[in-house]
């Protein structure tokens, strides 16, 4: 359905509005000024592709998501890029431990290949992109493998070594940090060196414990190059590609806070060593944590979309949830937030089914809107901004329905589309019970069970065809 605009807002947006973003680099929230008018290139570090992807991992893309997003409600031509690193990441960021894509060789019984690593890559791979379109989150423009572009790995390792920045041990090619005098600046790490530093067991023949790989040796598992086999690392691959895909110098690069100590700054170094200008906005989102603990694969404290789904929830109520913070504010995960994030997206679904259509977008509403989003992406701002609209009984329902898309363009919560109402396995047990309750005459029980269900978000209506569960 077409949504009608009103005057106001074509005029309103028939101009470049400012947005104001925080610059991690900066430590400031700055006015945003795009390289080129009008258009906006982002990379985005994408996922290694040795397992699925866990909820904290993807609280990274729908900050991704609602950057570009933004930044597309304010008529800027995006082109956006997540990588695939299916190749080069290393189990620490001391360059030491095996490749993460050989654990899943082992976990999965594969042989040691590397077509049948491969293999694996492109299986997360599409796992991942089904995430990603569980969550509406917005297809990037472009998908890059690292797999697929060890040729710009060595072309840019090449252009290292003819500067004079890289060095060889028996296990790789390193860069030399001490070379390049501002390593460590991005969050201001090289005041506190330490800062940057593994916890864990450096390789002796490092030169300094701050050297990064660029290509590590594999006779088994890699590709030829002139330092000999064997594949890139896995910070030689982010600046390779998104340089492919952006040019040397492009508009904002994101990640999450975990990416800034050393990816980040390995990306800073290696690209401006190698002659070239790099990201101009750096700009990073919060953990989401469990038990106040970074949710990470390796200590086993994580949970998959998948898993969320298999509970009853909604992806986009997970999608509700972050977007109820701040993306710069850390999230400690309980299923009680999960659970209230999906009683309250299922009010705003079954009030947004009452609206009829053609109707205009509110003029103050947009403004509000606006201004909140275009402030460093406040979207727990937005949020409120959106029940005070429901709330409002001096607009129209029919202008309510045509703000309300017009806010869900940004928001990405599916209001246009329907969606069936989730209910939670928990809440379909208290109902069973319920029945239960009431079928012996148990009254008192079944009332209880009632006060229980709706303290979940949802009430239930007694029709002939048996119990009906609605939105409390």
């Amino acid at each position: 359905m077409k949504t009608v605009f009103s005057l106001f807002s074509l005029l309103y947006f028939s101009h470049m509005l400012d947005i104001h973003l925080y610059n991690t680099f900066t430590r400031k929230i700055e006015l945003f000024k795009p390289l080129t008018a009008h258009k906006v290139g982002i990379y985005h570090c994408g996922p290694t592709v040795y397992d699925d992807a866990h909820i904290g991992n993807l609280r990274a893309y729908i900050f991704a998501d609602i950057l570009r997003r933004t930044l597309e409600y304010n008529k800027y031509t995006v082109t956006q890029v997540i990588n695939i690193t299916d190749v080069g990441h290393l189990s620490t960021d001391a360059d030491s431990g095996e490749d993460k894509m050989t654990r899943a060789l082992v976990r999965l019984n594969k042989p040691f290949t590397l077509e049948a690593m491969l293999e694996v890559g492109t299986i997360y791979t599409e796992h991942f992109k089904s995430d990603l379109q569980a969550l509406n989150i917005e297809s990037p423009h472009h998908l890059p493998r690292a797999s697929e572009h060890i040729a710009e790995d060595v072309a840019l390792i090449s252009r290292l070594e003819n500067k004079q920045l890289i060095y060889r041990t028996s296990d790789g090619v390193y860069f030399d940090t001490e070379k390049f005098g501002t390593y460590g600046a991005l969050g201001g790490l090289n005041k506190d060196p330490e800062s940057t530093l593994s916890r864990t067991e450096q390789n002796t023949e490092k030169r300094n414990p701050r050297d990064f790989a660029l290509w590590k040796f594999n006779t088994t598992l890699g590709w030829e190059s002139p330092w000999g086999k064997g594949f890139p690392g896995w910070h030689i691959e982010c600046s390779a590609m998104s340089t492919r895909y952006l040019g040397a110098k492009f508009d904002i690069h994101t990640g999450g806070i975990d990416h800034i100590p050393t990816h980040h700054n390995n990306e800073i170094a290696q690209s401006e060593g190698a002659g070239d200008p790099f990201a101009q906005l750096w700009m990073h989102n919060e953990f989401l944590t469990i038990s106040d603990s970074k949710m990470a694969k390796s200590d086993g404290n994580f949970l998959t979309l998948k898993s969320l789904t298999e509970k009853g929830y909604s992806p986009i109520a997970y999608r509700y949830l972050i977007l109820s913070a701040h993306y710069r504010t850390r999230i400690n995960w309980s299923f009680e937030a999960l659970d209230g994030a999906q009683n309250t997206l299922q009010r705003l679904y079954s009030f947004f089914k009452t609206l009829p259509e053609s109707g205009e977008t509110q003029r103050d509403y947009l403004e509000r809107f606006t201004e909140e989003i275009n402030t460093d992406l406040d979207t727990p701002r937005t949020l409120a901004t959106v029940w005070e609209l429901v709330k409002d009984e001096n607009v129209s329902p029919a202008d309510k329905r045509a703000t309300l898309l017009n806010f869900d363009s940004v928001l990405g919560l599916r209001l246009g589309e329907q969606e069936e109402l989730i209910v939670p396995e928990a809440v379909s047990q208290l109902v069973a019970d319920r029945e239960m309750a009431r079928l012996k005459k148990d009254f008192a029980s079944a009332d209880t069970l009632r006060s229980h269900i709706q303290k979940k978000g949802f009430d239930v209506k007694d029709t002939k065809n048996g119990p009906e569960i609605i939105p409390f």
